[in-house]
C-alpha cells in the first residue's frame, strides 16, 4: 500500500501529512467521524480540556458545542475540502467515502466533499432515542433588562436525535459494473441485512421507535465499549460493521483519518477487512490500540 505505512496500524500524527504518504488509489473505503469545529471540538482542541468542559454540569455561558457562529460552517467547509482532496487521492476508483456529520453542518461538509470531486450518492440518517437537550432559556437575561420572558421560550436548538452520514463515491472507471470487476469497489452488498431480513436502508435506528419500522436496530456504544475510553464521540462498533459490510468486500482496506478511540478499526477487523488509522492525539491513539488488541483477544 505504501513504502512508509503498514496496514492494521494506528499512527499518531497529522492526518494531512499521513494521508499524503498513502499510495494513490490504494484504499477501498474511507469511513470517518471528523471534528466539526464545534465549540471546544475544533482542530486545536486539547483532550484534557475537552473532557473537563464537556463533562462539567455547570453552565457558565453555553455548554460545549452549543454556541452558534456562521463562520464555523464556512471554516469547516474550507478545511474539509482539503481533507476530501486527500481522501480522493487515496481511494480506488468507485470507492466510497462515508463521513459522519453534525445536522446543521452537513450541507457544508457535503459541498466540500463534492467540490473535491466526489459524487454524492445518498445521506444516511443514524436515528436514536437518546439525545441531549440543547435549548437554552434566556429568561434570566431578559429579567436583567427589565423584561419578562417565559422559561419555555429557548434558543432554537431542539434535542438532537439523529446524525447524518454523507455517502460519497469517487467517480468509477467506466460503468459501475466495469469498475467493480476491475477494482472491487463501487457497489453495495445487499446481503448486509441485520434487522428482520429487511434490505439496507438510509435510515439507521439504534432501537425500535414507536411509529417507525425497525429498519436497522443497533444500540449506542455499550458500557463495555466506553470502559476506559475517554473519547467524547464514540461510535458503536455494530453500526460501523454494517456500513463496512454494505460497501466493501472481505479483504478490503478501510481508512479512518480521524480514528479517535479505534471503533472503525475494530469493526473492520471483525468483518475480515484491513484498516489503517490516523489520530493526532497520542492519548486517544493509545486508547485505540488497547481497544483493538482487546477486541482481537475476545474474537480469537
Amino acid at each position: 500500500m505504501s513504502a512508509h505505512l503498514a496496514i492494521n496500524q494506528v499512527y499518531t500524527g497529522d492526518a494531512f501529512e499521513l494521508m499524503d504518504r498513502l499510495e494513490p488509489s490504494s484504499v477501498d473505503l474511507v469511513l470517518t467521524d471528523p471534528p466539526y469545529f464545534l465549540d471546544k471540538l475544533d482542530d486545536t482542541w486539547d483532550p484534557t480540556e475537552v473532557h473537563r468542559t464537556t463533562k462539567s454540569q455547570v453552565i457558565k455561558h453555553l455548554p460545549g458545542g452549543m454556541k452558534f457562529d456562521p463562520e464555523q460552517g464556512r471554516n469547516l467547509q474550507k478545511w474539509y475540502v482539503a481533507v476530501s482532496e486527500r481522501v480522493y487521492r487515496a481511494l480506488k476508483p468507485g470507492g466510497f467515502y462515508l463521513s459522519f456529520s453534525s445536522p446543521r453542518l452537513a450541507h457544508r461538509m457535503a459541498v466540500a466533499v463534492e467540490d473535491a470531486g466526489f459524487h454524492i450518492r445518498d445521506m444516511f440518517i443514524w436515528l436514536y432515542k437518546e439525545g441531549r437537550a440543547k435549548g437554552f432559556s434566556l429568561s434570566r437575561f431578559a429579567q436583567k433588562r427589565g423584561q419578562a420572558l417565559p422559561k419555555e421560550w429557548k434558543t432554537p436548538q431542539v434535542r438532537g436525535n439523529y446524525e447524518p452520514i454523507i455517502v460519497a463515491q469517487k467517480p468509477p472507471e467506466g460503468t459501475l459494473l466495469e469498475n467493480f470487476l476491475k477494482h472491487g469497489t463501487g457497489l453495495f452488498d445487499f446481503s448486509a441485512r441485520v434487522s428482520r431480513g429487511l434490505t439496507p436502508s438510509n435510515v439507521l435506528q439504534t432501537e425500535e421507535i414507536e411509529g417507525l419500522p425497525p429498519i436497522f436496530l443497533v444500540p449506542k456504544p455499550s458500557r463495555a465499549e466506553r470502559e476506559g475510553n475517554a473519547h467524547p464521540t464514540v461510535k458503536p462498533v455494530e453500526l460501523l460493521r454494517h456500513l463496512i459490510k454494505l460497501t466493501t468486500q472481505e479483504g478490503a482496506l478501510v481508512l479512518d483519518p480521524f480514528i479517535g478511540s479505534g471503533s472503525t478499526a475494530i469493526a473492520a477487523l471483525l468483518e475480515r477487512r484491513a484498516f489503517i488509522g490516523f489520530e493526532i492525539h497520542e492519548r486517544y491513539a493509545r486508547i485505540a490500540r488497547a481497544r483493538i488488541e482487546k477486541a482481537l483477544q475476545v474474537e480469537s
